[in-house]
């Protein structure tokens, strides 16, 4: 060869690779800004837990609105929509990996999951089911919570369909599952549509009869900075009477009045004032340092739940966000974030302090498997648990 072809050679290969190395710079520099926008990286939760795989799911709609969930856990990671000014907010804790939220020795959380199967607190832990008494694992003061130290939060789903509106997800959770009786197989349908509503529809069916009380434990922060608490939030409660608990959070099996409470919220009052103020703060509030109660429901009556009236709602004057719940459960569990203690680092690197965020969780009523005076959780073969929230946001 030619020293003349040889130089021509090479400086073409030298140009190559320049027009390569740029072709890859410029798709890391696409993927690096895709993952440094509002919301979370989808590479960190490609991977597999507990030998199933996971992954992050995006709902999107005509108005820039986006939801990611998880199939681990069914968990809602970052719901992005605009503010009043235009401006681009995260409005729900929780982690930028996948690995944080399966972390359950050093991360433990239920932010944003599909809790099953029995949501909220279960007294001592112990169920009957045809005519037997089953004990559930222990793992919050003495009761059974959010279905054991192992319930869904910390188990992976299976992804049925997904598209840029709609994601359905399913567990098949086996007779024994935490002590639970009957093999049960529970839907979950997150459905985002182009009025900023976004609707979980859950489903399950089982082969013995077991109890099930589906709900969603996003932490809402409306102020787009989880650095900010929920104090400054307006709350609203359409509910005229919640259920008391004792020390251990566990209702005590009455339902009683809010009128001249810090329970009533039928107006608008700004969360700080109804769980820091010494003068509407009783012994209920001080007990968690907070709200961690269920209200009954005015928008329940004679066995079904009006989803055409609103439940409950927050907003937040700093960005003008307002979230109204829609259910057709009897109870709505508000919980202040009252046990986040600095412990916790989410999303951007931001530390999660006490009342960084707020959870609504729609749902039969905490121990209702105990107190048969009220709605039954119970499910038989042959019938279908249905049970409907909506989150709708809009802005003032």
């Amino acid at each position: 060869m030619k020293r003349h072809q040889f130089k021509l050679m090479l400086s073409g290969c030298m140009l190559f690779g320049l027009v390569l190395a740029a072709s890859c710079g410029g798709q890391q520099q696409q993927q690096q800004s895709a993952c440094q926008e509002k919301g979370v990286c989808a590479k960190a939760f490609d991977t597999t837990v507990n030998g199933k795989k996971t992954g992050l799911y995006t709902l999107k709609n005509a108005k820039g609105t986006k939801v990611q969930i998880t199939n681990f856990g069914g968990r809602i990671v970052s719901i992005v929509l605009n503010d009043k000014n235009g401006n681009p907010q995260d409005v729900v804790l929780g982690f930028d990996k996948v690995a944080k939220y399966a972390d359950k020795e050093n991360s433990p959380s239920d932010f944003g999951a599909s809790i099953g199967r029995y949501a909220n607190r279960i007294f001592h832990g112990q169920i009957t089911c045809d005519g037997q008494t089953i004990q559930l694992p222990i793992n919050n003061f003495g009761h059974c919570l959010h279905g054991g130290p192992d319930g869904w939060q910390y188990q992976v789903y299976d992804v049925v369909s997904s598209s840029d509106k709609e994601l359905v997800i399913q567990m098949d959770s086996k007779d024994g599952d935490m002590n639970f009786p009957g093999n049960l197989k529970a839907t979950v349908k997150f459905t985002l549509d182009d009025n900023n509503g976004l609707n979980i529809d859950y489903s399950a069916t089982t082969d013995k009869q077991t109890v099930i009380n589906m709900t969603n434990h996003s932490y809402f922060n409306l102020n787009g900075d989880p650095t900010k608490p929920i104090n400054n939030h307006t709350l609203y409660i359409n509910a005229d009477n919640y259920t008391p608990v004792d020390s251990s959070y566990m209702p005590i099996g009455e339902i009683a009045s809010v009128e001249g409470l810090a329970f009533d919220c039928r107006n608008e009052a700004e969360i700080g004032e109804r769980i820091t103020n010494n003068d509407a703060a009783h012994q209920q509030v001080k007990f968690g340092n907070g709200f961690d109660h269920n209200w009954v429901l005015n928008t329940y009556k004679d066995g079904k739940g009006d989803l055409n009236t609103v439940a409950a709602s927050i907003y937040s004057p700093v960005t003008g966000i307002k979230l109204d719940v829609y259910t057709n459960e009897p109870g709505i569990q508000v919980y202040s974030g009252n046990f986040l203690d600095g412990s916790a680092t989410g999303k951007g690197g931001v530390v999660y302090n006490q009342h960084a965020g707020i959870c609504l969780e729609t749902q039969k009523f905490p121990n209702s498997p105990n107190v048969k005076e009220w709605p039954s959780p119970y499910l038989n073969p042959g019938e279908t648990y249905h049970s409907v929230c909506k989150f709708q946001f809009s802005v003032k």
